[in-house]
């Protein structure tokens, strides 16, 4: 999590000392050996002092960490290859529905992508292409367009590339002829914060309240601090965009993405318009158990400026589904209606 001046610079202060000692969380205090048994006492034991969820996904899901616990341990023996132990862990850290969740081992990577694996993908690369033709511009990965209605359009595919003020500023430049703006973010899957939070920066004029954020504070599934204000400040450097914006989504949009939709949602002018979000909303941490596979968990979290939980995503202002005979005739159904209703205002 990176950028420019915000209050998520001191909020990445802050956070130093937890950075610096949920880097690599080691169980001292109750040392397990390299034994299938071991390896998995201590992955059950790190997430259950750590994870930042338990109350909200027993909520939500009926998670019961410690009925886990015994439901899982009776799959553990011994004899297991390291293959099978993997995959019985791996399906214990599923329950949770987390893709900030992940076991990593030299063989393999343990995932949880339910967050859009179970739902339409509403997008379509080989269409958007269509739109972006060839002469498309490319600011530090942001792809941008003029269509010929005199809408503009961007694809933001990741938060992992160095988005920065220039880069916005030169793009919004180029584009501040159009009548609106068509931000398109399916299927990003997060990257940097900050860099998320770049781009926002410039749809606004005033310092906005995006959220709240709170860490663990000790071991028990309820110890947290107390909610702290998280803040957006319009760009001081460079362009702010004055008209019109619609944001378009899908299950997709994760992690750093569901937090640029999040302070998009507070700018004045934007329209969320598609699916709900893939959610993602914990600031992930890494540890590792005894044989040396990487654990990573979720351990601050996130909320948006109601208190609302966003982990599992946020509503779009407008839902939109790709529709079959759009896609049969080459059309995206969220940029055309997107268009159409930049056209009407």
């Amino acid at each position: 999590m990176k950028a420019f001046k915000y209050n998520i610079l001191s909020i990445a202060s802050m956070l130093l000392p937890l950075l610096c000692l949920y880097s690599c969380i080691v169980v001292e205090d109750e040392p397990f050996d390299n034994s299938n048994k071991g390896n998995f006492e201590a992955l059950w034991k790190i997430m259950d002092e750590h994870y930042c969820f338990f109350d909200y996904k027993k909520q939500e899901l009926g998670v019961d960490w410690n009925e886990v616990h015994v439901r899982y341990a009776a799959q553990v023996n011994e004899d297991m290859k390291r293959e099978q132990l993997f995959e019985v862990l791996c399906n214990m850290l599923a329950e949770l529905k987390d893709g900030h969740v992940n076991l990593s081992a030299a063989f393999d990577y343990g995932r949880n992508w339910s967050f859009f694996e179970e739902y339409p993908q509403n997008y379509n690369d080989s269409i958007v292409q269509l739109y972006l033709g060839r002469d498309y511009r490319i600011a530090s990965g942001l792809k941008y367009k003029l269509l010929e209605d005199n809408i503009g359009y961007v694809r933001c595919e990741t938060f992992v590339d160095g988005v920065g003020d220039g880069n916005v500023s030169f793009m919004l430049d180029y584009l501040a002829s159009c009548s609106g703006l068509i931000i398109d973010v399916r299927g990003n899957s997060g990257g940097e914060i900050t860099r998320a939070h770049t781009l926002a920066s410039h749809f606004t004029n005033e310092k906005v309240l995006i959220g709240y954020y709170s860490h663990k504070t000790g071991k028990g599934h309820k110890d947290f601090s107390k909610p702290v204000a998280e803040y957006l400040e319009p760009a001081t450097d460079g362009y702010r965009w004055q008209k019109p914006v619609i944001v378009l989504t899908n299950r997709e949009c994760y992690s750093a993405c569901n937090d640029f939709v999040k302070c998009m949602k507070q700018c004045p002018d934007v329209t969320i318009l598609g699916d709900h979000t893939g959610g993602g909303s914990g600031m992930p941490f890494n540890s590792e158990i005894p044989n040396g596979w990487g654990v990573r968990y979720s351990a601050v979290v996130f909320y948006d400026a109601e208190m609302n939980q966003t982990e599992f995503g946020i509503d779009p202002d407008i839902f939109v589904q790709m529709s079959g005979t759009d896609t049969e005739q080459n059309l995206d159904t969220y940029i055309e209606t997107a268009r159409k209703m930049m056209a009407s205002e």
